[in-house]
């Protein structure tokens, strides 16, 4: 036999603390096996925690200290070596005792005098199934880390679609700046808030409250569809200019609904973004548009993104105005809680308020923002007076 044989050899490890035993078991084993031997309890658990760990373990019960049973127990509690399989090799004979050790994780249980052919074949036989149970152990690590990668990589695409789209409205309408991620992170702080709510908790899962932050940058994908002499305007609509403005809802959830209908499959965050893009602008007196829904009608997406927006739309500087004080911003929604907005979520606001105030100082927009605007702005209204 040459060294690279021996190398890829099995490894048994024999514990007793008497030699003659010892001696015995290495002679029948190192044919077929590498052997390693242990005097008591502490020296085995020691070897079993080696790098290089056996391939199964024949353990005596009575031993001098740490008995078998107490070894097998610390075998089977350590993460390191639970998986190794142990034999107990003993001269108990008893039912109690067997049915004591296989309780405690041992997966066999021979008595002495061992027959050495019948030890052999169980030898043989645990061997195969532990190297079996490795490799699908294996395998369902590599599975778990695929799964994990991938859902990683579904998760990335899916962010960077709904940025990009995002990005892609906020691009047409220069006036929103941060806005779209102000809205993001107040929806989601306002839904936590709620989540133990009695009307709300049904609904605002943790697993639901990820899927509102993720849709809520497409709540004004609409805006993409208006013409720029209206979504750029610098001041009050028009009556027929209004109309055409309000359009943006439904224009935003055809999009999605489009985009929905080309992958061919349901995708729940698309779902929370249509109610959102839709529903976003309509009033809990029912005054809202665009299908003039009230009270408990509207979704709660939509009511949430309500909160939001309209915050938002309060302090933010736009290049025609100046942003209102949060104080002052605070008092204009308390005087909209039961008519423009769902009084529970009015009041949640109230409380986690400071929060509010610190997603808005986090994601403010700069001067050189406004100017980037206003030079925007004006490109824009010499190319539509020249057209």
């Amino acid at each position: 036999m040459n060294i690279q044989d021996f190398a890829h050899r099995q490894t048994i490890l024999v514990v007793d603390d008497t030699p003659d035993n010892l001696v015995f078991m290495t002679n029948l084993l190192q044919g077929a096996y590498r052997v390693q031997v242990a005097f008591n309890g502490e020296k085995a658990l020691e070897i079993a925690r080696l790098a290089k760990q056996p391939d199964l373990i024949l353990l005596d019960i009575v031993m001098a200290g740490m008995d078998g049973y107490q070894v097998c127990q610390q075998l089977k509690r350590d993460p390191v070596t639970m998986h190794i399989p142990v034999i107990f090799l003993t001269s108990r004979s008893e039912v109690e005792d067997e049915r004591r050790g296989l309780e405690m994780g041992a997966v066999d249980y021979i008595t002495k005098p061992v027959s050495p052919p019948i030890l052999m074949a169980r030898v043989k036989t645990h061997l195969a199934l532990n190297a079996m149970a490795a490799f699908l152990r294996d395998q369902n690590d590599f599975l778990e880390h695929e799964v994990s990668k991938r859902t990683q990589e579904v998760n990335a695409i899916q962010d960077v679609t709904i940025l990009a789209m995002a990005s892609l409205a906020e691009t047409r309408d220069c006036e929103t700046g941060n806005h779209i991620r102000r809205t993001q992170y107040y929806v989601k702080a306002l839904a936590e808030k709620l989540k133990n709510h009695p009307r709300f908790s049904w609904f605002l899962t943790d697993v639901n409250i990820k899927m509102l932050y993720k849709s809520a940058p497409l709540h004004d994908i609409g805006k993409v569809g208006i013409p720029d002499c209206i979504l750029l305007k610098p001041g009050r609509f028009e009556s027929h200019e209004f109309e055409i403005m309000k359009t943006h809802t439904t224009l935003g959830r055809d999009a999605i609904e489009h985009a929905e209908k080309a992958l061919g499959v349901k995708v729940d965050f698309l779902s929370f973004a249509k109610s959102i893009a839709l529903s976003h602008q309509e009033k809990w007196d029912g005054s809202g548009y665009p299908e003039g829904l009230a009270g408990d009608e509207i979704p709660i997406p939509a009511r949430l993104m309500a909160v939001a927006d309209v915050y938002d739309a309060l302090i933010s500087r736009r290049v025609y105005k100046e942003g209102m004080s949060h104080e002052k911003a605070v008092e204009i929604m308390i005087g909209g809680r039961g008519s423009h907005f769902d009084a529970d979520m009015i009041d949640a606001f109230l409380d986690i308020q400071e929060e509010f105030r610190d997603i808005a100082w986090r994601f403010t927009d700069t001067d050189a923002d406004l100017d980037k605007k206003r030079d925007y702005l004006s490109q824009v209204t010499q190319v539509n007076q020249a057209n």
